[in-house]
């Protein structure tokens, strides 16, 4: 389906993570190094014919330590070699790569160019990696083209054979190689003998705009989760933390709190000072429907957004990116329900 041209030139950027890491001598622990010999280390690369650069970040990134501050420094380095390259990978630790790729999916509009996140859960140079095979196919993928366009013009995450759009992805599991799920979304593509796209679930864009990106992010928000016997204290405490912007409410199945007539108030008032709440599931899948059960109708009523089938991920770094625009109240209430990267089912 994808058509291989001559000198498609892709541009690597390593921003940290295990994929380049290597293990301490004595400690035995991982620390990120220079990442700049790529060629070297995966060799392969050269049999695409494709003009490939990188770029590292100095000092590389543990993916723990991403911040605002970081993904605005990646979304100028593409911006800064946006006419240069027809494609992009970002090599990026998997603890917070789901946040990263939501961040990003937010920050550029008219995106018509593929940007690949991939890494790895094993160094690239230990033998066992999954990190040469993750890099490799994230190569090909963001070279891809059909009738002279990108066949992936999206933020997304490539691990483990899959493709998965990037703000519908989650880290489910700390070991294994199959370290993302989508539960919300199916794949884009699947990379077996031949690489499979489904274009029927890849987002093109509808009108050809100037590329604008917006690094602009609200910080001042906090993830609340619900469990069973969560103190007025705690709670009451947190939605009166001084400078609160918006709370990214963690219920119960299909958006659902205790009945407990404190919990409620504490959410009104916050509501009133002007703070957004918005309610998204603890589930890996499904969405929130609230007032489809009585635990979550007063939420409806008192003014909580209902976050849809958003992952926690999504939600949290779309509520910092409204946060962050200079957007009435309402404004960013409205944003909140509707997609603006296919981060969420309408």
């Amino acid at each position: 389906m994808e058509e291989k041209q001559d000198k498609i030139s892709l541009l690597i950027i390593y921003t940290g993570g295990t994929i380049g890491m290597v293990r301490h001598p004595k400690t035995g622990s991982l620390s990120p190094v220079r990442f700049d010999r790529i060629l070297e280390e995966v060799p392969e690369l050269n049999k695409f014919g494709y003009t490939l650069k990188t770029i590292t970040f100095n000092p590389p990134i543990d993916s723990s330590d991403i911040t605002i501050t970081i993904w605005a420094k990646i979304a100028n380095t593409i911006k800064q070699n946006y006419r240069k390259f027809d494609g992009f990978v970002i090599l990026h630790g998997t603890d917070t790569m789901a946040y990263t790729a939501s961040a990003l999916s937010y920050m550029f509009e008219n995106l018509d160019k593929p940007i690949i996140l991939t890494g790895s859960q094993l160094p690239i140079g230990t033998l066992r990696t999954d990190g040469k095979e993750n890099l490799i196919t994230a190569v090909e993928i963001a070279a891809a083209k059909k009738n002279g366009s990108a066949l992936i013009p999206e933020v997304c995450i490539y691990f483990d054979y899959k493709l998965y759009r990037g703000n519908r992805t989650t880290k489910r599991d700390s070991e294994n190689f199959s370290a993302f799920v989508s539960e919300n979304y199916p794949p884009l593509a699947i990379a077996g003998v031949d690489i499979k796209y489904y274009t029927d679930f890849i987002q093109y864009p509808v009108n050809k705009g100037i590329l604008k990106i917006s690094t602009n992010f609200n910080g001042n928000v906090v993830i609340l989760k619900i469990f069973p016997g969560i103190s007025k204290g705690v709670f009451d405490y947190i939605l009166n933390m001084p400078g609160l912007k918006g709370v990214v409410l963690e219920s119960f199945g299909s958006g659902n709190v205790p009945t407990a007539h404190w919990l409620v108030n504490s959410i009104k008032r916050a509501i009133k000072k002007g703070i957004i709440i918005l309610n998204v599931t603890q589930c890996q899948g499904g969405r929130v429907i609230m007032g489809q059960y009585e635990t979550s109708v007063e939420l409806l009523n008192a003014g909580v957004v209902s976050g849809k089938d958003m992952t926690l991920e999504a939600a949290i770094t779309k509520l910092m990116y409204l946060l962050g625009q200079g957007l009435e109240y309402a404004e960013i209430k409205m944003h909140l329900i509707k997609s603006l990267s296919g981060e969420i089912s309408e």
